[in-house]
This record gives C-alpha cells, structure tokens and sequence, in this order.
C-alpha cells in the first residue's frame, strides 16, 4: 500500500535529520526517536480501532499490509490495549 507522497516525504526527511543528529547530539537523537516511537504507538492503536469497528478481517489486514494474518491479528488487538 503505497504513503501519500507528502508523508513519504516527510518520513525520509525525518530519517535523513535523525541519522545528521546521532553524530552531533546523540543524546537529542535517542530522545526524538524516543518521541517518534510514542507517536507510532499511539497512531497505531488509533488505527487499529478503526480499522476493527469498520470490520476489516485479519486476513484483509495482511493482504494489504503485505503481512501474516497473525500479525495483522496482533496489529488489530492492539487497539483494545489502548
């Protein structure tokens, strides 16, 4: 499935100035990825839930995620973690 070309941008971007800062302030990298790992955690559990309520199968999940339907599975539980 491919990124709305402006995230995908956005993404590399972040990757090029993360990998610029681990040599200059490594501290301030680790804290960003720290940061960065939140946000994923929190959108994927939002997503999740609303991929679950509109009744998307496990199996559709995987198909679209190019993944296993247990992983897909795992991915959609999450949001009842939340």
């Amino acid at each position: 499935m491919p990124l709305p070309e402006r995230l995908a941008v956005l993404l590399v971007e972040m990757a090029e100035q993360l990998t610029a800062t681990v040599a200059d302030a490594p501290l301030a990298a680790l804290f960003a990825a720290g940061v960065l790992e939140r946000i994923a955690a929190r959108v994927s559990r939002e997503t999740a839930g609303v991929i679950r309520d509109d009744g998307m199968s496990a199996e559709a999940v995987a198909t679209a995620l190019g993944t296993t339907r247990s992983k897909a599975l795992v991915l959609l539980l999450t949001a009842q973690d939340g």
